[in-house]
């Protein structure tokens, strides 16, 4: 029997169990699967934890999870095609659920089936070989609760372990006379401590921009954002700045390149992730920065030097959760000999193809237009539930110009589904003013709150 490794129980890998689920709920005999998750349950990065830097078994955190996040994109821009908000909640719900709610969303799907029973939780995946002459991988594993290792050999391997947990640190000249607190938003687990200090962000992208307004939210004396190549640009209010790199750390004085300084409490840096895949030989791992169109992976998923290993979830992400259902359709028709693998020829000239529309982009909205074509490139050779990318790719572009007119409020404006032609609600309580992230909350009526 075929067996395929997955590795990662995060939205990625729940979405490789549930497109071989599908499959076999529609008669086709699939592989043996066996998915390997290093927390305690299925989410991924969807988890909350309190714990930084290293778990209770001496393992890196996965997760870069803090209290009280609420998602910075519309729910409609993520929705399943196959599980609908409105099938999970019963009733039309906001656009912007905190995070209890989409990991409620989440799991209510796989609840629905019978995968969790390919999941060995709270195991690490040490390492990967490929055996050229047999055409096998040997993936040894660590059961973290008992020490215990296995190795097991599979056909294929689906790496599904996120690229949003090895934090890329940068070096500033005198940080270490810094007197304060200096994380990275990795590490970062919520803002309430941050009330009365002067907070500075280091970046200018979506860390940067939530981080720094969750600290605004909770009270922060005031809010500083350094950018090294453009700020962000929005209107923020009285009290939240943005400057230009930073030169140097003197003690408690950070000095920018424009000459000014600031009298700074706490640093965060948002410096984004690196593509580290520790348990992969060179010849199998990514290395890319995090944009839409990774070297070395055809359609954006298999890994062009051995076809026999997938990528799902390896992209900068406009669209989610929806875009790994389509990864991992494709994914799974290929291992199941629905769609022939190309040779290598031709799949180097559909890969050129795309570097050329990547390479083309020339703003925001050319991004979101690229990967709703590349969604929808996936979508149209495989059974996966057709639904409008289109109307998703407008959904995202109209959510774009309510950040830039509205940066503080436009968690307050609503969507509607293309799924199903719901449009949402308003939550009870404006974002800004919303200090309880629980699905309780959020499902309570006006009159409770």
């Amino acid at each position: 029997m075929t067996r395929v490794a997955i590795i990662g129980a995060g939205p990625s890998g729940l979405a490789a169990l549930r497109a071989f689920e599908a499959a076999h709920g529609g008669g086709a005999e699939i592989p043996e699967l066996v998915c390997y998750e290093k927390q305690a349950d299925w989410g991924g990065q969807w988890n909350f934890s309190w714990r930084t830097g290293l778990d209770e078994y001496g393992e890196p955190v996965h997760s870069s999870m803090y209290r009280n996040l609420w998602s910075n994109g519309p729910k409609e821009g993520l929705e399943f095609a196959d599980y609908t908000f409105d099938e999970h909640f019963g009733r039309p719900t906001s656009s912007y659920p905190p995070r209890p709610v989409l990991w409620d969303y989440i799991a209510g799907r796989v609840e629905k089936g019978d995968v969790r029973k390919y999941i060995r939780f709270e195991t690490a995946v040490r390492w990967v070989s490929y055996d050229e002459a047999t055409g096998e991988f040997t993936v040894t594993s660590q059961h973290l609760p008992s020490g215990g290792d296995v190795s097991e050999t599979f056909d294929y391997v689906i790496v599904a372990s996120g690229h949003f947990s090895f934090p890329n640190f940068p070096a500033f000249a005198g940080i270490e006379t810094f007197l304060g607190p200096v994380t990275h938003a990795h590490d970062f687990r919520g803002a309430e401590g941050l009330r009365d200090k002067n907070v500075l962000v280091i970046g200018s992208s979506y860390s940067a921009e939530d981080i720094g307004s969750q600290a605004y939210k909770m009270g922060a004396a005031s809010v500083t954002a350094s950018y090294r190549t453009s700020p962000m640009g929005y209107d923020w209010p009285d009290g939240f700045e943005e400057r230009p790199g930073i030169d140097h750390f003197d003690g408690n004085t950070v000095h920018f390149v424009d000459g000014s300084s600031k009298e700074i409490d706490a640093v965060i840096l948002c410096t984004g992730y690196l593509h580290k895949y520790p348990f992969l030989p060179e010849e199998l791992g990514l290395v890319s920065p995090n944009n839409v169109y990774p070297e070395g992976l055809y359609r954006g998923v298999v890994w062009n030097d051995n076809p026999k290993v997938f990528y799902i979830g390896a992209q900068d992400q406009w669209f989610t959760f929806n875009m790994f259902d389509a990864q991992a359709w494709y994914v799974r028709d290929l291992i199941l000999g629905r769609i022939p693998m190309p040779d290598r020829a031709t799949r180097e000239e559909s890969m050129a193809e795309w570097k050329q529309r990547f390479l083309a982009i020339a703003d925001a909205s050319a991004e979101i237009r690229f990967q709703g074509d590349y969604v929808q490139d996936l979508i149209d050779q495989t059974d996966y539930p057709r639904f409008d990318v289109d109307g998703v790719v407008e959904i995202f572009q109209a959510w774009k110009k309510d950040k830039a007119k509205d940066i503080m409020g436009y968690r307050d404006y609503t969507y509607t589904s293309v799924m199903t032609g719901t449009s949402s609600v308003p939550h009870h309580t404006r974002w800004l003013a919303e200090l309880d992230d629980s699905l309780e909350r959020y499902l309570g009526t006006p009159a409770q709150s």
